[in-house]
């Protein structure tokens, strides 16, 4: 792979950063926080490229007088060592005689290792693939990630009350659920089941990235719709209920929601809950 190939894969893997961070594909992949770094990358990815392909562009032009200038000092010092011997034979005929032809041997260039191509895997697969969102086969087989919150922010009076899935279950565990009792809250979220058919209402939180997606999970009871499929998306009305359970996963704790009502609704823009750490 040449400097020109470099500078190509640079621009393209540049433009396909700020395409995704200019839609919503960048959610699939980091936080929204991290928007701004993800533009910024490919804007220096984009004028490297461009640094890279001007320097190999003015370099090439410079070899290429170099060698044009070599190539016409040499024509120029044969044509004179040809008038000398001319000169010479001319003067002294028997002395005209070359025993040893001089030969020149050419460099040869190496060529670089195929395997390099392979870097622009990545890129393509940036390019044409939009990876889904982790969802309810990732959730089962991790265990809940619910940490206990700083502080217990006071709620507005809203009803019903909107609610990540990520606050709710750390004022529902860790708070006992003394700011939620006597309140009708709405959470959202993806369905997920449990080996034994325990449905739970899910959320994907994160520190920076998808790489590090942990679940959030509450359980539901009470008016539960009679078909869940996992993966679908429902918004949920119900009050707090003290009961929990642990995840079979890790033993970490799932609280529950009396649903009162579930409603299917469409994936998020930003599928992932990024109040886990904030």
């Amino acid at each position: 792979m040449n400097r020109q190939s470099q500078a190509a894969v640079l621009f393209l893997l540049g433009a396909a950063l700020l395409h995704a961070g200019t839609t919503d594909l960048y959610l699939r992949y980091v936080k929204a926080g991290l928007r701004p770094l993800l533009l910024a990358s490919g804007v220096i990815l984009i004028v490297t490229a461009l640094a890279t392909a001007w320097y190999e562009h003015r370099r090439t032009k410079t070899k290429h007088e170099q060698e044009q200038g070599q190539q016409e000092q040499g024509q120029r010092e044969q044509g004179q060592q040809e008038r000398e011997h001319r000169k010479a034979d001319a003067e002294t005929p028997a002395a005209s005689e070359h025993l040893t032809p001089e030969h020149t041997h050419a460099g040869h260039a190496h060529p670089e290792p195929r395997v390099s191509w392979l870097l622009i895997l990545p890129l393509l697969a940036l390019i044409l693939v939009a990876p889904p969102a982790l969802g309810s086969y990732s959730a089962t087989r991790t265990g809940t990630a619910l940490q206990e919150p700083l502080a217990y922010p006071a709620l507005p009076a809203t009803d019903p009350l909107p609610l990540s899935v990520v606050d709710y279950a750390g004022r529902a565990v860790y708070d006992r659920g003394r700011t939620l009792t006597g309140r009708e809250v709405r959470l959202t979220g993806f369905v997920a089941l449990d080996h034994d058919g325990t449905p739970y209402l899910v959320r994907m939180a994160l520190n920076c990235c998808a790489a590090d997606a942990q679940p959030v999970k509450v359980g539901l009871t009470g008016h539960i719709p009679p078909v869940l499929q996992p993966d679908t998306w429902l918004t949920i009305t119900g009050a707090y209920t003290p009961r929990t359970t642990h995840d079979p996963v890790n033993d970490g704790p799932i609280p529950f929601i009396e649903v009162t009502t579930a409603t299917p609704t469409p994936t998020p823009r930003d599928p992932y809950d990024e109040s886990w750490n904030n």
